[in-house]
């Protein structure tokens, strides 16, 4: 599961097509689900970046809920997923994620990122729901199992797409035999982790303070969202 991530520096992100259109957003630190995310996705084979809501809603979704994470096991065989994976792919941006590590009812929350701190993409579906007046497009990361570094605190990943296959990711043309080679575990050696403070698991919390490091903390129980 991938519940919260940040995309603190927003101008280091370069995506063909799009890059000049990143350099105004704010930093955020606490990207919830629920939320507005930045995504770059193409249509028509344009290519545009836009704010979706996280937690993808199928079009033929009935009460209207999200669900934040696609497992790639399952993405050509559950209806949630597979019709958004052939025909609505998108780059969910980001530069860093939580995960929390869980011991019975503790939760200490971790914080992964590339080790040179460099900004990557999700890979990620979309969906666009309407019920009468209503309409919400929204999108789900994609998640794998997890690589040796993650394995230690989760035994999910959410999927981090190399730079090199955004394109391949994003065409309408792309086959999903293809699609599907890219969604494994990113390589361990290229990420770094620390434990953070409790504050990150209040969504309505959001600074640069949350990145802090901590030393774990198994001696107290808190709750997610």
């Amino acid at each position: 599961m991938c519940g919260r991530f940040t995309l603190k520096k927003p101008n280091r992100l370069r995506v063909n097509g799009v890059s000049d259109e990143l350099h105004a957003l704010a930093p955020r630190y606490n990207i919830a689900p629920s939320q507005e995310i930045l995504v770059v996705r193409e249509c028509e084979s344009q290519r545009e970046a836009t704010f979706v809501q996280w937690g993808l809603i199928p079009s033929w979704s009935q009460d209207g809920k999200g669900i934040i994470n696609a497992r790639v096991e399952t993405l050509e065989e559950k209806r949630s997923f597979s019709e958004s994976f052939s025909r609505r792919r998108c780059l969910i941006l980001a530069d860093g994620f939580y995960e929390w590590e869980r011991m019975g009812k503790i939760s200490q929350p971790y914080y992964f990122e590339m080790k040179d701190s460099a900004p990557f993409a999700f890979a990620g579906v979309w969906d666009q729901w309407r019920r009468g007046d209503r309409s919400i497009t929204s999108c789900a990361i994609i998640t794998t199992t997890a690589n040796e570094l993650l394995a230690k605190i989760h035994r999910r990943m959410p999927v981090i797409l190399s730079a090199e296959s955004y394109d391949l990711w994003l065409s309408e043309d792309s086959r999903a035999p293809d699609l599907k080679e890219m969604l494994i575990p990113f390589p361990a050696e290229e990420m770094m982790s620390h434990a953070v403070g409790y504050e990150v698991n209040n969504a309505n919390v959001d600074h640069e303070g949350l990145l802090q490091v901590v030393e774990p903390n198994i001696g107290v129980t808190y709750s997610l969202f």
